[in-house]
């Protein structure tokens, strides 16, 4: 406006000004790596500068970020100089939470609602599963299940997923077993189904009721067993088996029984039972079928993702409570917790896994073959004609198959432990390799193996037998000429009409002895 009243000048439309706000995007580039981009709701001008955050520590500059697929590291981006101002972090699934309700143990007929929540971002999707089951039971947060039977009694799991990775939580459901006679005895088992980890304690328990008119004072007996001794339930207590690892806490004012076994061992796997009996004779009571205890001790499991990464997962052969943590070692080193743990493929590292608090329970370590031991018989160094036998050995866990090349030939000689050469020749001369390997990567041996001289069997065989016959010849000749020798010298010296005999005791008798100096010689003539 000027200083003449009414004269002004507004430039419409004006300029508009965006505030970015900024985003992390996530794409994924394939089965094992994701790029993270730094996005902004407008085009920023100039040659802006974004700066990224792994867990709040700054690690890389760039408009983009590559991560590998099913990290718990939680990711954010900024402008420089502008902090405060940083995107929403994103990160997987953390381990999901999962509710139910009314309650996992219920009785059939009923209905059973499951609720999963896992902190993610983005948001993440859920799906239900089953144990054993490969098809999904139900998709969504929320699952129910109406009229609820002992068939669907078991392990349930949910899936947290989002395009960070995944994540699951356990979760068992059962219907309340009840085993109940006509005379109102009853024994009622908290689970019937129970998977214990090797080396760990586990806690058994039940509910029994007894028909009216009976005091807790009248219980005379009550124990859990699972062998009789002729036709009677034999307390546990006093299998030697369990010596020392069996106690219980019974309540008689609540009518309820507890067992823990520690230390449980997988020969401790079988069906458990309670029974009870009063002071009247032959008053007793068993609750059947009872508990069965599966017990399991730890594997790893190697499964390939790619050309260049491996999943390792810490698996037992039934599903324990989320009571337990995975923990993993690498070299007796631990590196990390969780049920799975994702190594480049190749290393010669070992990995084991265990359950927290029990150490020496672990698993076997899984690791790739070291370098092969090769043997050779009868010897690397052979006539044409022979048979050659090569062994091939390394140690491997997963057990390591094995492959024979020769060198500078792309198709194998042959698979297996052993590799047998039969009627070796020249060109079978050169070196061998042995080639170990498992799921966890490869490893190879070479040997060297010649034909001595380049001369066939056959052609020594003849060579020997040649010489061994002129050899004879000549031995025999040399036998000839000697006693030929002999003959003349014997004829020489025979007078007429003189018997050999008499010239042979002639020669023997007749000596003379010549002395010269200190040195004497003895002539026999």
């Amino acid at each position: 406006m000027t200083n003449e009243p009414g004269e002004k000048y507004t430039g419409s439309p004006g300029v508009t000004l965006s505030f970015p706000g900024l985003q992390v995007q996530v794409r994924r580039s394939d089965s094992t790596w994701l790029e993270l981009t730094c996005h902004s709701s407008c085009v920023l001008s100039g040659r802006p500068e974004y700066v990224w955050y792994k867990n709040g520590e700054i690690i890389k500059t760039g408009s983009s970020l590559p991560v590998s697929s099913g990290s718990t590291d939680r990711y954010s981006c900024y402008l420089g100089g502008y902090w405060d101002q940083r995107s929403p972090a994103v990160y997987g699934p953390q381990r999901p939470s999962v509710s139910v309700s009314p309650s996992a143990e219920m009785l059939e007929g009923g209905s059973v609602t499951l609720t999963c929540s896992a902190d993610a971002n983005p948001a993440a999707s859920y799906t239900w599963y089953k144990e054993h089951e490969d098809s999904p039971r139900a998709s969504g947060q929320i699952f129910t299940i109406t009229n609820f039977t002992a068939n669907h009694s078991g392990n349930y799991y949910c899936e947290a997923q989002n395009e960070m990775g995944r994540s699951n939580s356990t979760l068992r459901l059962i219907t309340s077993s009840v085993i109940q006679s006509q005379d109102g005895w009853r024994v009622n088992y908290r689970q019937t189904d129970v998977c214990a980890a090797k080396g760990s304690k586990v806690e058994l328990s039940c509910d029994y009721t007894h028909p009216p008119g009976k005091y807790p004072s009248d219980i005379k007996d009550r124990f859990w067993f699972t062998k009789e001794k002729d036709g009677e339930p034999a307390d546990l207590r006093t299998d030697s088996e369990y010596s020392g690892r069996v106690r219980y806490e019974c309540y008689s004012y609540i009518k309820s029984c507890y067992m823990i076994i520690t230390d449980v061992r997988e020969s401790d796997s079988a069906e458990y039972k309670f029974t009870f009996r009063t002071n009247k004779p032959g008053e007793k009571y068993t609750g059947s079928p009872g508990v069965t205890l599966n017990v399991t001790g730890l594997q790893v499991q190697v499964r390939r993702s790619d050309s260049t990464w491996l999943e390792l997962t810490c698996h037992s052969s039934c599903v324990l409570s989320d009571y337990f943590e995975y923990v993993w070692s690498k070299n007796e080193e631990i590196i990390k917790t969780g049920s799975s743990l994702p190594v480049s493929s190749g290393s010669t590292d070992r990995y084991s896994c265990y359950l927290r608090g029990y150490w020496n329970q672990r698993s076997p370590a899984v690791y790739g073959p070291q370098r092969p031991s090769v043997s050779v018989s009868p010897s690397a160094e052979m006539l044409e004609g022979d048979s050659v036998t090569l062994t091939c050995s390394a140690d491997a866990n997963p057990a390591a198959n094995y492959t024979w090349y020769k060198e500078h030939e792309d198709s194998p000689r042959a698979s297996g432990q052993i590799f047998t050469i039969t009627d070796f020749t020249a060109e079978h001369s050169g070196n061998y390799y042995c080639e170990a390997q498992n799921e966890m990567g490869r490893s190879n041996s070479t040997l060297r193996l010649i034909t001595e001289s380049g001369v066939d069997r056959t052609t020594m065989i003849i060579h020997i037998t040649r010489w061994t016959l002129v050899s004879v010849m000549l031995i025999l000749l040399l036998v000839f000429c000697l006693w030929t020798r002999k003959k003349k010298a014997v004829s020489s010296t025979t007078e007429p009409h003189e018997s050999r005999e008499a010239v042979e005791v002639r020669h023997l008798s007749s000596e003379t002895e010549l002395t010269k100096g200190s040195s004497s010689v003895v002539i026999k003539s």
